[in-house]
């Protein structure tokens, strides 16, 4: 089993639940298991500003799916929940990146990994090193370090999420 790690965003039709719905739906993936969801976070968008603040978060899924079988899985579930994006880097309903398949680099037309703006956003780097505090990042290094680098004032944790979050090993 590969530990992946997967990016979780959503600003429309409910964020928090589109979030907790697609962590039920990974942790149903086949050849898989859900070890852990990382706090959510409410943030500014990133791209154009006329949208709702994003819901954010990290799911670290043990997986014996294949790089592309997974990424397939993950936009099915989109597919699944409705995904709705209007716009580059604008509003959507439900958003899952593959941001890190064990300690494999890839470099493929529909697959990059580690996911190529994992490094810049704090709302990704955040939950990220919640989930795994002494992360090595693939070609990157120190998720501490790369947080550091970041600017994550912008980042609200969320009190509360009704999907219980399983335990870390």
């Amino acid at each position: 089993m590969t530990v992946a790690y997967i990016g979780l965003g959503s600003n429309l039709d409910g964020p928090v639940d589109q979030l907790n719905t697609a962590v039920k739906a990974l942790g149903g993936l086949p050849d898989s298991r859900l070890d852990a969801v990382s706090p959510y976070y409410a943030n500014p968008p990133m791209g154009p500003q006329d949208q709702p603040d994003f819901v954010n978060g990290v799911a670290r899924l043990l997986t014996g799916l294949a790089p592309l079988e997974l990424l397939d899985a993950l936009q099915r579930i989109e597919q699944q929940q409705g995904r709705v994006r209007r716009r580059r880097w604008g509003e959507r309903s439900l958003d899952l990146d593959l941001l890190l398949y064990g300690n494999l680099r890839l470099d493929l037309p529909r697959l990059r990994v580690p996911h190529p703006g994992l490094r810049e956003r704090a709302f990704v780097l955040r939950p990220l090193a919640d989930l795994a505090p002494d992360l090595q990042v693939p070609g990157l290094g120190d998720i501490a370090a790369l947080l550091s680098r970041v600017d994550s004032d912008d980042l609200k944790p969320l009190a509360s999420r009704s999907t219980p979050c399983p335990a870390s090993p």
